[in-house]
């Protein structure tokens, strides 16, 4: 079976956010990088890396195409203290979505937005199989944590 490979469009920062990345996500590498010249948008450097298995092209083809938070990545953590670990280094010169001003999310729950413009939502994994079980009352209960509390999430998923 074929596997999806994300593409990513950078302005000129394809292999600076390639080693970000990489260094940000352990078991992670940069698999190849290549130029390609005389292209409309002149010298096109293309990045091939994977992180946690999953393989991501990044492209510095110019600043035709922006990122925005309607597509983001979401990295599901066995620990609320990866969850901290992986935001602060992922938020680092990054934004909260909140901080942003114009859009109605919070970084405490999870959802920032990288130096590069690249939307990721940082969970831990509990939360999803929390959602299967009572959707309405733990997205209320999460969406009132500055952190996530995953005992308070637990009682929310309980509740009659």
């Amino acid at each position: 079976m074929k596997k999806i490979t994300f593409h990513l469009w950078y302005n000129k920062e394809a292999k600076k956010a390639a080693e970000f990345y990489t260094s940000t996500f352990k078991d992670s590498k940069i698999k190849n990088i290549s130029t390609i010249h005389n292209t409309p948008s002149g010298s096109v450097d293309i990045v091939t890396i994977e992180i946690l298995g999953q393989e991501f092209t990044l492209i510095s083809a110019g600043p035709l195409f922006k990122f925005n938070p309607s597509v983001s990545f979401t990295v599901n953590c066995e620990s609320v203290e990866e969850v901290d670990s992986l935001w602060e280094k992922i938020s680092e010169k990054g934004t909260a979505l909140m901080e942003l001003g114009e859009y109605p999310f919070s970084k405490r729950y999870g959802w920032l937005k990288d130096k590069y413009g690249v939307s990721w939502q940082i969970v831990p994994t509990i939360l999803g199989e929390l959602m299967k079980k009572k959707p309405k009352q733990v997205t209320e209960a999460f969406l009132k944590m500055k952190k996530f509390n995953i005992a308070e999430l637990e009682k929310a998923a309980e509740e009659e």
